[in-house]
């Protein structure tokens, strides 16, 4: 089964992106996703549309974090990246003739929208600026870089 991992790489981003002291070009956000900087590039529009990120361009140029931190849930970040579906899980066929297949499909839309709202709820609950303490209360001194040890 194929995953969507948009939301979890804007995450990422926006958390290199916050711990850095100065813009950082889409080639090196790109570097760490290992993915191309035009993806990347594709992928900040929608943050840049609702003001959580900017970008300049030339030299000393790139994105930085413009959102304030505890005001943006994950939820807001994941709406901004075009709210991806949270489940793979799928009817066999939308619209059965199948009275049986109807019965089961009411029984798991329903439980998958309770899920879901149950899900973003929590989104909603959790800021960037949480994500960031997180962080540096794993890596203390020296931060991103210790993050990615390998670039």
């Amino acid at each position: 089964m194929r995953t969507d991992s948009k939301l979890s790489s804007i995450l990422h981003l926006l958390l290199h992106m916050a711990h850095s002291d100065r813009p950082l070009t889409s080639e090196e956000l790109a570097g760490f996703l290992h993915t191309n900087p035009v993806l990347v590039r594709r992928t900040l529009a929608g943050l840049r549309e609702r003001g959580y990120v900017a970008s300049e361009k030339g030299h000393g140029g790139g994105w930085a974090v413009t959102a304030d931190l505890p005001r943006v849930t994950l939820r807001d970040v994941y709406e901004a990246v075009g709210s991806p579906t949270v489940f793979a899980i799928g009817n066999r066929v939308e619209q059965p003739g199948c009275l049986v297949e109807k019965v089961v499909n009411q029984s798991l839309g329903d439980a998958l929208a309770e899920a879901e709202a149950l899900l973003l709820a929590r989104f909603a609950q959790v800021t960037l600026a949480e994500l960031s303490e997180r962080f540096n209360a794993l890596y203390p001194e020296g931060g991103v870089h210790h993050a990615h040890p390998s670039e």
